[in-house]
């Protein structure tokens, strides 16, 4: 290609870069700036997009969109109404239960721990159990924080509830009305589709499409399960804040094996010290162990599949981020969002590797011959 033509297609593509840079700029600085108001929508699209499918199921069963979508959100809105009625009061007592009994733990941990202090203050500088205590303190306190606001902060303080209802209010409306014209707003994306490059932005499309079908709703699935299944589990298993712990469990599962984890070792915190039996304990285990075999043989490969996965890092890294940004709604947005941006960085650095810019850097052939011989 000659030199001018090496040099178009390079400010072309530095064009394109910063076309898209600035859109991107404007969209996140509108994101900021709005991000107190938009809590609904962003619901709202959520909903929509996840109950999306079932729409499109029942329109091929002579349903009219309209009448599918009022039905698959009436039925959404009725389970998610019946799970608040039923399970947030259960929830909240054992959270405020485990809070209660938190320092209760700390002393415990701390009389098995007296044997090795000398040990504990060399390694991390602890001295007493108000030390211990302020040393768990980063760890616990962003996890009873958002726990706080979420159930007691919701249904207290006036700007609190008013906020709280507008959502409710509004994120079924917005819900509604994109359901039922999602044909008519897809169409409108793809019109303004870019007529030059509209393949490769229908192939990523359908990349994210996949990757927020398969990872976001399948993972979704999976922590839905395995919260459930632990918190039952655990309940017949006689543990104290076993329903919490469960449910705990299930929700940090967004991030795969931080969950367990997590609810691993506060579980096994939990039953050392209310039975004090390493048989108990083991049986804790054991309930956590095979929610990992049912986890990693059955339901993420047919519910997630292996194709579609993030690295948990990746994963981490995202809600911490959201979290930091934009709060709850942050993290609640952050794997999706997450999702998004790893197919955008393969497809910007797949066209990185067919750009004149990583191909050819203009060296001239004498040059090349003589590293060759070299």
């Amino acid at each position: 290609m000659p030199m001018k033509g090496k040099q178009a297609q390079r400010l072309s593509w530095m064009a394109q870069a910063v076309f898209w840079f600035s859109i991107l700029v404007i969209l996140c600085a509108f994101l900021y700036v709005f991000r107190t108001v938009l809590a609904p929508f962003f619901l709202g699209f959520i909903i929509a997009y996840l109950l999306n499918p079932l729409i499109r199921r029942l329109n091929k069963n002579n349903f009219s969109r309209k009448s599918a979508t009022l039905f698959i959100l009436t039925t959404f809105f009725a389970v998610v109404a019946l799970i608040f009625a039923v399970v947030v009061p259960l929830l909240a007592r054992e959270m405020a239960a485990f809070a209660s009994a938190l320092p209760r733990y700390i002393d415990n941990l701390w009389a098995m721990a007296t044997p090795y202090v000398s040990d504990l203050q060399d390694y991390f500088g602890i001295r007493d159990k108000q030390d211990l205590a302020e040393k768990l303190n980063p760890v616990m306190g962003p996890a009873s924080d958002t726990g706080k606001n979420i159930l007691t902060g919701v249904f207290s303080g006036g700007l609190a509830v008013i906020d709280f209802t507008v959502t409710i209010f509004i994120t079924p409306i917005v819900a509604f009305f994109l359901m039922k014209d999602w044909p008519k707003l897809t169409k409108w994306v793809d019109d303004l589709m870019p007529q030059d490059h509209e393949n490769e932005v229908h192939g990523i499309l359908k990349q994210i499409d996949k990757k927020l079908a398969g990872f976001v709703r399948g993972q979704l699935l999976v922590c839905l399960v395995l919260g459930v299944g632990y918190a039952i589990a655990l309940m017949i298993a006689g543990l104290n804040y076993g329903f919490f712990i469960g449910l705990m469990a299930g929700a940090l599962s967004i991030i795969p094996f931080v969950g367990s984890t997590i609810g691993l070792l506060v579980a096994l915190l939990v039953a050392w010290f209310q039975v004090g039996t390493f048989a108990y304990v083991a049986i804790i285990a054991a309930i956590f162990l095979f929610g990992q075999f049912l986890e990693g043989n059955f339901l993420s490969p047919k519910l997630v599949g292996d194709s579609v996965g993030m690295h948990p890092l990746w994963v981490l890294f995202s809600v911490m981020a959201g979290g930091a940004i934009f709060g709850i709604l942050g993290m609640l947005l952050a794997v999706p969002v997450a999702a998004i941006v790893g197919v955008l960085m393969g497809a910007a650095i797949i066209r990185y590797k067919n750009s004149a810019f990583y191909r050819d850097t203009g060296q001239n052939d004498s040059a090349k011959k003589n590293k060759t011989k070299s």
